[in-house]
């Protein structure tokens, strides 16, 4: 029997009793589907479902083949290394013995030769060498999900069920398992915001609190029905509108006819043309006619509003985020930044980046690269003075604001709005709201405590704070902003962004995430290592 996962009638819930999806039917076969949706919908819990880690509050699962899972965080042992990851320690040392001479008849018989070569192969698709018989404590984070993706290729399941895979990875990293995931021949389901790798996927599945819909294709080609889904939207939102305004017209013209009749009627009845039994007759008629008329007219305006209400709800949930931003009023040729021979560390003797020399001048937008403890997040430090130079010289020559990833400009203990307040001191109450609103953050939303906003609300609203109030900053400095968001709080981010008209300094190592901002240059911090 063909591998297959097959979810019938399935209820999700979280670990506290809330139900994330309901009566959820989904079949998978042997191709790469990219499960995608907000945080915190279900994405990760269903795979958990899937892979028998979790009992369904209600429904079904079947599952033809062998399934495995690749965790987001694993708590490494000390003991452990890369072999054992594979399940091979035992086999090796009898493959060991044998080379040397050293094993018996019974164990040479039971011998697999190839064992090494094929586990460094596995690895090597995996971007990684000379780790085999490395510890696993030894190993970046990024160098650990590749070793525990390459041993899960290497068993050959039917199933690969992956949870941000690429999450946390460097550059290199990313592209390894991209590519590894690219020659992939059995089933993967593939939890991911990475918009590259789902961009090599064979079909998109995204979940909703409203339903689990399948998607045929890779991002690009779900990205493009999501297009369409809206201009269909926007068709049936003017549809209705345009019905509702036929039907006032209608009614007011119903309305009129009839006050035009009614007081023909009048008259006649005044002047004694019409018996009285025959003239009450035509009243009642006229007046059953038109309360009828008037409650089948009603009957369909409100059937209009519904369809309205509906295309402006699908509208909302379809649009794109978009968001207009005042202006930083930085010129083109004005001096921003301006680094000359520094060195930095954390220990003066022992420089992690050496003769760092670069300017940045008018609305530039700049990204730093380089592979995971190249220091990048060392030199942001640098220019925003937590660190001093212990040779040449920093200067920052405008406002600036620095978003680290826990984007602690803002103080977690108070509100959105209050945060506002303090970082805009001169703005009044509707200007406060009215900027939180351009960020989503409406009414009741920008009352909540920044210790509660998942990692997408809580970036949100640091730019909403910061690039909302009346004169934004002209430069803004990111370290890995789009770490652990979900797909729809990154394309926020973006947006807002792409408003801002200052100057950019960012870490990342996404490169959409690059490519939506419209970054103009890159520094490789390889250069002064």
């Amino acid at each position: 029997m063909p591998a297959s996962i097959t979810l019938s009638n399935l209820t999700l819930s979280a670990p506290d009793g809330r139900t994330l999806l309901s009566n959820i039917d989904l079949s998978f076969g042997p191709e790469r589907t990219g499960l995608v949706g907000r945080n915190g919908v279900g994405k990760t819990t269903l795979l958990a479902l899937i892979a028998g880690m979790r009992a369904p509050q209600s429904g079904a699962i079947s599952v033809q083949g062998r399934v495995a899972m690749l965790h987001q965080a694993v708590q490494v042992n000390p003991d452990e290394c890369v072999i054992d990851l594979f399940g091979a320690r035992q086999a090796l040392e009898a493959l060991r013995r044998a080379e040397q001479g050293l094993a018996s008849a019974e164990e040479i018989a039971d011998v697999d030769w190839t064992l090494d070569t094929r586990i460094a192969s596995a690895l090597a698709r995996a971007g990684l060498s000379d780790v085999f018989d490395a510890p696993l404590a030894t190993l970046s984070g990024g160098q650990a999900t590749r070793a525990r993706l390459a041993a899960l290729t290497f068993a050959e399941p039917d199933f690969l069920l992956l949870d941000e895979p690429t999450n946390n990875l460097d550059r290199d990293g990313r592209m390894a398992v991209i590519d590894l995931l690219a020659t992939w021949g059995h089933g993967a389901i593939i939890v991911s915001h990475d918009r590259e790798l789902l961009k090599t996927m064979d079909a998109i599945v995204e979940l909703t609190s409203l339903e689990a819909r399948r998607y045929g294709g890779n991002w690009s080609q779900y990205r493009a029905r999501k297009a369409i889904e809206l201009s269909a939207a926007r068709h049936d939102l003017a549809d209705a509108e345009k019905r509702v305004a036929e039907i006032d017209r209608k009614a007011q013209d119903a309305t009129e006819r009839k006050a035009r009749k009614d007081g023909a009627g009048a008259k006649q009845r005044a002047k004694g043309d019409m018996p009285r039994i025959a003239a009450g007759l035509r009243k009642d008629r006229s007046e059953d006619s038109g309360g009828e008329n008037a409650r089948l007219a009603e009957r369909r305006r409100t059937q209009a509003l519904e369809h309205a209400d509906a295309a402006r709800q699908r509208i909302e949930v379809l649009q794109p985020f978009s968001v207009q931003l005042p202006s930083t009023s930085l010129s083109a040729g004005r001096m921003v930044l301006r680094i000359e021979a520094a060195d930095v560390g954390y220990k003066a003797d022992a420089p992690i980046l050496r003769d760092v020399t670069f300017s940045m001048s008018g609305p530039e937008r700049v990204a730093i690269v380089g592979p995971n403890g190249a220091g990048k997040t060392t030199l942001l430090r640098l220019i925003s003075g937590d660190l001093l130079p212990s040779r040449g010289t920093v200067e920052v020559m405008t406002r600036f604001a620095m978003f680290d990833q826990a984007v602690s400009l803002l103080d977690a203990s108070t509100s959105i709005l209050d945060n506002f307040r303090r970082i805009n001191p001169h703005a009044d109450e509707n200007a406060c709201r009215a900027a939180l609103a351009r960020f989503m953050f409406r009414a009741d939303a920008a009352l909540q405590t920044v210790a509660s906003l998942s990692g997408g609300q809580l970036l949100r609203a640091g730019l909403a704070c910061v690039l909302g109030g009346p004169t934004p900053p002209p430069l803004l400095i990111l370290d890995e902003p789009t770490n652990h968001l979900d797909i729809e709080s990154m394309e926020a981010v973006e947006a807002g962004l792409r408003a801002y008209d200052g100057a950019l300094l960012v870490v990342s190592h996404d490169e959409a995430f690059l490519e939506a901002i419209a970054t103009t240059r890159r520094l490789d911090l390889a250069a002064w290592r």
